[in-house]
C-alpha cells in the first residue's frame, strides 16, 4: 500500500463512531418529537368539535363585547394546552381531561369580561329576597309581571336583572364559596361522593324536580328542552314559535325561580 494512502476497509475511528451515534440520537429525537406532535394534532382534531359544543351551551350567558367566536378561541387555546400537557399516566381519558381544560378556559374568558355593576347586584338581591317572601306567604313563585310590579320596575328591566343573575350564577358553577348548590356538585360522579353527600345529592335532586314542577308550563318546557333534550335557544324558539330573546327571558326567569326555591331548601326554610 502506498505511503499516505488510507485503507478504506479499515474500521471507523472512535471519533467517527461517536459522530454517527450523535446523528442517530438527534434523528431519533426529531422523529419522536414529530410523532408526539402528530399525536397531539390528532387529539386536537378529534376533540375540536367539543369546543363549539361547550361554547354553544354558554352562549346564552354572554354579554357584550364578548362574542361566541371569543369563547371558541378561548376554548381552542384550552384544548391545545390540554393536548400539550396531557399525560396518559394521569389514568384519565383525553376527552375527559380536554373537557375540563376547555370549560376552564371558557369560564376564565367569561370571568375576565364579566362585570355586574353594584346597582344591578342590589337589584338581583332585592328580587331574590322579595320572591322568597312571596313564596313564603303564598306558597308559589310570583309571576314576572307581579315581581316587576312589587319591585317598582318594568318587566323588561326585570328580565335584564334576571339575565344578569343567570350569568352570575353560571360563573359560580365551580365556586365552593357560594351558598347555592352548584351545577358542578349536581353533576359530580357518584363514586367520588361520601355516603352523606350521596344522600344530600339525592335529596337535592328530588327538591329540584319538585321545584321544576312548580314552574309555569312554558318555563318548565324551556328547562326540559334546554337541559334534558339539549336544544339550543334558537331551536326552542322554533318549537314554541317565539323569538330567541323571549326564550332567553323564559330561561332566565325559570333559573331565578329555581335558585330561590333551592336556596330556601338549603337554608332549611
Amino acid at each position: 500500500m502506498p505511503v499516505g494512502t488510507k485503507n478504506i476497509s479499515e474500521s471507523p475511528s472512535a471519533e467517527t463512531k461517536a459522530g454517527a451515534k450523535h446523528l442517530r440520537t438527534a434523528a431519533l429525537r426529531a422523529y419522536s418529537g414529530q410523532q408526539k406532535q402528530t399525536v397531539r394534532d390528532e387529539r386536537i382534531t378529534e376533540v375540536l368539535p367539543m369546543v363549539h359544543k361547550i361554547a354553544q351551551r354558554v352562549v346564552a350567558y354572554l354579554k357584550p363585547p364578548l362574542s361566541f367566536e371569543d369563547l371558541v378561541s378561548a376554548g381552542t387555546i384550552g384544548l391545545v394546552k390540554a393536548a400539550r400537557d396531557y399525560d396518559p399516566s394521569y389514568q384519565a381519558d383525553f376527552k375527559t381531561y380536554a373537557y375540563i381544560r376547555i370549560k376552564g378556559a371558557i369560564l376564565d374568558e367569561l370571568r375576565g369580561w364579566s362585570f355586574v355593576p353594584s346597582n344591578l347586584h342590589r337589584n338581583i338581591q332585592n328580587a331574590s329576597e322579595l320572591s322568597r317572601k312571596i313564596i313564603e306567604q303564598t306558597g308559589s313563585a310570583p309571576s314576572d309581571a307581579e315581581l316587576a310590579q312589587k319591585l317598582g320596575i318594568t318587566v323588561d328591566k326585570l328580565y335584564e336583572t334576571l339575565e344578569n343573575a343567570r350569568a352570575q350564577h353560571f360563573l359560580s358553577i365551580d365556586s365552593s364559596g357560594d351558598d347555592m348548590p352548584t351545577l358542578g356538585s349536581l353533576l359530580a360522579a357518584t363514586d367520588t361522593l361520601r355516603p352523606d353527600e350521596l344522600i344530600e345529592q339525592a335529596e337535592l335532586i328530588d327538591k329540584l324536580a319538585e321545584a321544576i314542577q312548580q314552574l309555569s308550563q312554558r318555563q318548565r318546557q324551556t328547562i326540559l328542552l334546554y337541559y334534558q333534550q339539549h336544544l339550543t335557544m334558537k331551536q326552542i324558539a322554533e318549537v314554541f314559535n317565539i323569538t330567541e330573546s323571549r326564550v332567553s327571558q323564559l330561561h332566565a326567569s325559570a333559573l331565578f325561580n329555581l335558585s330561590v326555591k333551592l336556596r330556601q331548601w338549603k337554608n332549611g326554610r
